[in-house]
């Protein structure tokens, strides 16, 4: 199993939405490092939700449900199946990501633009410590 971290805009498509529908396809991503790391996810990875420019700070978990396919809004790039696991106990803001030094090498605070990007075992459970888990 590997950790991931994707993002979304919170006024289109927040926490609160993905909580309500349970499942959902992620598209949209066109972004050739993000549509690659779509392409590793397998069926049971883990995936903290990210808020990203309103809020920016983490706030829930998801898992991925079906690999890869052709993204339906854009066949060229790709997406895949998410479902809702978990509302986070604290929401984990980037500042507080950004001051840990436990995170210096997180991949979404180096590539900051990357709207999925890969999470470390160590990483991960240092934000599920940050939230509260």
């Amino acid at each position: 199993m590997a950790y991931w971290l994707i993002r979304s805009e919170p006024d289109v498509y927040g926490w609160d939405d993905f909580a309500a529908e349970g499942r959902t396809e992620w598209t949209g991503v066109k972004n050739a490092t993000a549509a690659i790391h779509l392409r590793a996810m397998a069926v049971g990875d883990e995936l903290i939700f990210y808020h990203s420019n309103i809020g920016k700070e983490a706030v829930g978990t998801a898992r991925v449900t079906r690999t890869h396919q052709p993204d339906p809004t854009d066949p060229k790039w790709v997406s895949v199946e998410v479902e809702c696991v978990a509302k986070l106990p604290k929401a984990v803001p980037l500042a507080t990501m950004k001051a840990d030094p436990r995170l210096a090498e997180l991949r979404m605070i180096r590539q900051s633009r990357l709207s999925v990007s890969p999470v470390s075992d160590a990483e991960w459970t240092v934000i599920m410590e940050l939230a509260g888990t």
